[in-house]
């Protein structure tokens, strides 16, 4: 009888520590919209659900609506800012296997609140055909001269690719039929998440950089001499709330005397930065959240990796976020009247 509690609490203790790990796991885990993701060469995430919270903080203005938006509202009750929680993204950059073509192809997955038997009658009034797939349907809508396939994988969570490949979609779905497992995902994904401090509400890899395309937004991110100097590496970049947003971005290189050129360039930009302290402070003190931004940047070095930090305070995000003070126009300046001419004497009475 003494064996067999012993061997009962043993068990109790294995199982415990085991759960225990697997939390353990799961935290360390990439979120599972973005382990759900195909093989890609950058990926990005976000937490709409944290991000809504920042109304509290500023009321933010409203978004407007072109009229097929609005449409798009009318029939299927979804609203991206109000109803989506999670998105994931994965970039195939072009000339790979999933972007054979010159252009990149992007593949998502979004988890939300929706109803999923009003979006299916939408997509299918779009899509060019339907496919059957492992249950699933698959629904291939023209876009631009490319094929987006969309995959409504479970209640509350869709996919999304404009991939070439239509196995990127199938993979996905295949992924999705499986158990959660915290080890999923995709390699570069389970190799560098690690580096994605916790509590991230949002999130990039990036690998090899200076791949990326897109036109004049991509060169004011990464202007052209640090696309150069970010070749060959792979950046971590993520932005989570302590008190107030906290934005970091790691670049790791292979060598490092790769890395060595980066942060001495950083360093010179920092250095600038700071040196433009005095000009913001005589400015007034409404600069005062932009001059504490840039006393937060800093740049340093370990080996073959850089990091950048950076604090943007509350103030500056309820500023950014609230609404312009409405104009007041100002009343147009009383004209005074014009005292009439004194009326000439008539003949009559200058003779008198």
């Amino acid at each position: 009888m003494r064996r067999r509690t012993r061997l009962t609490i043993l068990s109790v203790v294995a199982i415990v520590a085991a759960l225990a790990v697997m939390v353990e796991l799961r935290k360390q885990a990439p979120p599972e919209p973005a382990r759900l993701l195909p093989g890609a060469e950058a990926f990005a995430y976000v937490d709409l659900k944290w991000v809504r919270r920042l109304d509290r903080l500023g009321r933010v203005p409203a978004v407007p609506h072109d009229p097929e938006y609005d449409q798009f509202i009318k029939e299927t009750g979804f609203q991206f800012e109000r109803d989506l929680d999670e998105a994931a993204f994965a970039v195939h950059y072009a000339g790979t296997p999933a972007a054979p073509g010159p252009d990149m192809r992007f593949t998502e997955v979004f988890t939300g609140r929706w109803n999923s038997t009003r979006v299916a009658a939408y997509l299918s009034k779009w899509a060019r055909s339907v496919e059957d797939y492992r249950g699933v349907q698959i629904f291939d809508i023209p876009l631009e001269g490319r094929t987006v396939r969309v995959a409504m994988l479970a209640v509350g969570t869709v996919a999304v690719s404009n991939s070439d490949d239509p196995q990127v979609i199938r993979g996905i779905i295949d992924r999705s039929r499986k158990l959660a497992s915290p080890f999923g995902g995709p390699s570069l994904l389970r190799r560098y998440y690690k580096q994605v401090p916790l509590g991230s509400l949002a999130w990039a890899i990036v690998s090899n950089p200076s791949q990326l395309q897109g036109g004049q937004l991509t060169d004011m991110l990464l202007p052209p001499n640090y696309r150069q100097l970010l070749s060959g590496s792979v950046l971590v970049g993520s932005a989570r709330f302590l008190r107030a947003i906290h934005i970091r971005a790691d670049a790791f290189y292979e060598r490092e005397m790769r890395a060595s050129q980066l942060a001495e360039q950083l360093g010179a930009l920092v250095a600038v930065f700071h040196s433009l302290q005095p000009t913001i402070a005589s400015a007034g003190p409404g600069d005062k959240d932009v001059k504490t931004f840039f006393d937060s940047l800093k740049v340093a070095q370990s080996k073959s990796r850089v990091t950048l930090t950076a604090t943007v305070p509350l103030d500056f995000i309820k500023k950014v976020f609230a609404e312009p003070p409405p104009e007041v126009i100002a009343p147009a300046p009383e004209t005074t009247p014009r005292a009439a001419p004194p009326a000439k004497k008539s003949r009559r009475h200058r003779k008198r």
